[in-house]
């Protein structure tokens, strides 16, 4: 059998060392975030990417450890297992070669062959088989076959007996691992993918026109095009077809079995090799290769979706100041609230300043109260309807202010999801949905990640066919990348919510609960020995999560650092040797950064985690995201009408596709950037040109106000690149073959981040 580790460190270019100890470390209970980060000696210093390709790829070895066990078992119980076969399964990497392997074997429904077996007709076949070999004698077809004509058996005729053996032929070769397997690997480099709409959608009905007659290689599919042709198919508007040419397809079958060509045997066995293929191999493998291309683009989609998430989560903070935030409103009015620094509510009010003059003088006096009243730093806007005419507003109302806060637009997708969650109503159940959403929209500004933990991924806005991907691994997924930020930023214990803190590496849900109550109870955390007081905060959760929960204006400034607790010996050895007191951190930086590591490294503490040490000793409690910036969106620029061929704005990039980036100019109707239109070179990735939360600057291409479509630029006026799959005919060179237009898209995929917000 095979030996996993080594398979591992192969795959993965990782040594076998360090295969072995994350392994262990994550039996003992280890999260990937603690892994990464305290125990960088022992993985030889993996990252958390690696961490989880890994422990992934473990998980699927260990499943098809299973799966091997379970089929060998079968294959025993039959009495067919050789040492040939068994060696052949132990050293399966992958579960489609196992299967492959298992088909013979694998007990099958009732068949054409299994009628044709019960008929009597095994040994005809088997003498079919003899025929064929090199040199055997010429055979007698009819005449054999006449010797199993019976009518108690049900074979009336020649013909039926001959149409028997052959189905019992042809499912043995389809059987056969090795014509899979290159049949298989055949089909994904040489077929097409196609698709068409049926006829009861006239031209121009449905938004799926783009694929009324598609096709492309199955190894050329987009991502994106692979999951819109699948809603489309079920949606009952597309039909999706595999075609190929199917001369090297029966090509190699014959040559593969037929050794008696030119003879009644090699005669049946050419019509039964294309039998076999049309009706058992290819609708197998069509069905195989759609369900790879699914999840090849499941995974694709995925990626991005977790690549815009983290993007956004580790948004620049504009930091815990006093906030307004306010959830505009054109009927209902706009909902004001007041947030303190630390993010508690104070105040909230309902103004009306988009109804008529008198509503509108009473906003203004009321929204100049409440900035009396609570002198708010920033001010926090959120974009959906009446987004910039409340802004306007606001500008206008505050205007003569010697000393003005910071206007903000805030993204307000999910914000509505949040303040009807369960989290919202137990955090202000007498407050309207609305008013909890003002909050939201105030405390995004104040620290993006801390706020959007509460808001389930998917409702972000930052998805590409989410909810047509593998709902178990987006949802794995996301949650790891969420995991991710929360413990890459570390979390002030004595502020942060439930929400936040269940995500924190060793803290579940019910801990993070006794977090708060205990903190609730006792007052603020003074140091992190306190969490060893905390219900349930044992030893291992300890050792998990301390590193990552910050204790600001505590007992021992350590606390407020990424140093864990097990190394502050250490941390107080370095300092005591630069004479550099522990409550003075961060005033002696250059010394730092000369320090020698090696002559503070042990057998526990290697050289990696003293560096650490050292950055945190140089900023202790730094930020490590971005300084925040924001985007002034243009006056006079409020909805989609006002916009012109040619205008320069600046803009949010709201999400990052397949196919290009969405940006919000401040119309309630993000722009597309298509891939071609991202920068003057070639890009081939977006999420290697733009992030989520980015600042830009983009020119107007065209604007179709009946169908709300945007197409925006961000290339230089004037600035053309040629896509490096198109090719100009050059004398005495091949040419390159053409690939996909990059600039073709449909209102599919222009709607596909809109129908998710």
């Amino acid at each position: 059998m095979m030996d996993t580790e080594q398979i591992l460190a192969r795959e993965l270019n990782l040594k076998t060392y360090q295969v072995a100890n994350a392994l262990q470390l994550q039996k003992e209970g280890g999260t990937v975030p603690f892994i990464a980060r305290y125990r960088k000696e022992r993985t030889g210093e993996m990252d958390e990417v690696q961490l989880r390709a890994l422990f992934d790829r473990h998980a699927y070895l260990q499943e098809l450890a299973q799966r091997k066990k379970a089929v060998l078992e079968s294959i025993e119980k039959q009495g067919k297992l050789t040492d040939e076969l068994r060696e052949r399964i132990g050293s399966c990497v992958q579960k489609t070669e196992l299967e492959d392997l298992y088909l013979p074997y694998k007990p099958k429904k009732r068949t054409r062959a299994t009628v044709a077996r019960e008929k009597g007709l095994e040994p005809l076949a088997e003498l079919i088989r003899t025929a064929n070999m090199p040199g055997a004698p010429e055979c007698d077809l009819a005449g054999e076959a006449a010797k199993y004509i019976s009518a108690e058996k049900g074979v009336a005729t020649v013909e039926e007996a001959l149409a028997g053996a052959s189905d019992i032929l042809a499912e043995a070769v389809a059987d056969k691992a090795e014509h899979r397997a290159h049949l298989r690997e055949h089909l994904m480099q040489h077929a097409f993918i196609g698709s068409s709409i049926k006829p009861d959608f006239p031209e121009g009905s449905t938004k799926f026109e783009m694929y009324r007659s598609f096709k492309v290689r199955v190894k050329e599919i987009h991502p994106h095009n692979m999951l819109a042709l699948l809603r489309g198919e079920k949606e009952g508007i597309l039909s999706i077809e595999l075609t190929f040419d199917e001369g090297p397809v029966y090509a190699y079958l014959e040559n593969a079995e037929i050794t008696s060509r030119g003879t009644p045997v090699g005669g049946l066995l050419q019509t039964m090799v294309h039998d076999a293929f049309d009706r058992l191999i290819r609708p197998s493998l069509a069905g195989e290769i759609r369900a790879v291309k699914k999840e090849e683009a499941d995974a694709e989609s995925i990626r991005t979706f977790e690549s815009n998430l983290r993007e956004l989560l580790l948004s620049a903070p504009a930091g815990m100041k006093p906030t307004l935030g306010i959830d505009p409103g054109l009927r209902t009015g706009c909902k004001m609230v007041a947030l303190d620094e630390t993010g508690k509510l104070v105040e909230y009010q309902t103004i009306f300043p988009h109804q008529s003059a008198a509503q509108r003088q009473g906003a203004e006096q009321s929204l100049k109260e409440m900035v009396t009243k609570h002198r708010p730093e920033l001010i926090a806007v959120g974009n959906g309807t009446a987004g910039r005419e409340t802004e306007q507003f606001v500008r206008e109302s505050l205007a003569t202010l010697d000393q003005q806060p910071v206007f903000v637009m805030v993204n307000e997708a999910g914000a509505s999801v949040y303040s009807a969650s369960p989290a919202a109503r137990e955090e202000f159940p007498d407050l309207d949905v609305t008013v909890r959403g003002a909050v939201s929209i105030g405390r995004r500004l104040q620290d993006p990640l801390a706020e959007l933990v509460k808001i389930d991924p998917k409702s972000i806005g930052v998805g590409q066919y989410q909810h047509d991907v593998d709902q178990k691994l987006l949802r794995k997924r996301l949650e790891e990348t969420v995991q991710s930020c929360v413990n890459y930023v570390g979390v002030n214990v004595n502020t942060a919510s439930r929400e936040l803190l269940k995500y924190v590496a060793g803290v579940n849900a019910a801990i993070a609960k006794n977090l708060v109550a205990f903190r609730d109870e006792h007052g603020p955390f003074r140091n992190r020995e306190d969490l060893k007081s905390v219900p349930k905060f044992g030893p291992k959760t300890f050792e998990q999560a301390a590193g990552f929960l910050r204790i600001r204006g505590g007992e021992n400034p350590l606390d407020n650092s990424a140093v864990h607790p097990e190394s502050y010996d250490v941390a107080r050895r370095i300092l005591h040797d630069l004479g550099a007191p522990v409550d003075q951190l961060g005033t002696e930086p250059e010394r730092l950064r000369h320090v020698d590591t090696s002559k503070y490294a042990s057998a526990t503490v290697g050289e990696p985690t003293i560096r650490d040490i050292l950055a945190e000793l140089q900023k202790p409690g730094r930020d490590p995201r971005a300084e925040f910036k924001y985007a002034s969106f243009k006056e006079g620029v409020k909805e989609i009408k006002d916009l012109h061929p040619g205008m320069e704005l600046e803009g949010v990039v709201t999400n990052v596709t397949n196919f290009g980036a969405f940006v919000d100019i401040g119309v309630h109707q993000d722009g597309l950037v298509h891939v071609s239109q991202l920068a003057d070179q070639f890009i081939e990735d977006p999420k290697k040109a733009v992030k989520v939360g980015q600042v830009v600057r983009v020119r107007v291409l065209e604007v179709n106000e009946g169908l709300k479509r945007i197409s925006l630029t961000m290339k230089s006026p004037g600035a053309r690149h040629k896509h490096p799959g198109r090719t100009t005919r050059k004398k005495g060179k091949a040419q390159v073959k053409e690939q996909e237009r990059p600039g073709k898209f449909t209102i599919e995929d222009l709607k596909a981040k809109f129908r998710n917000r």
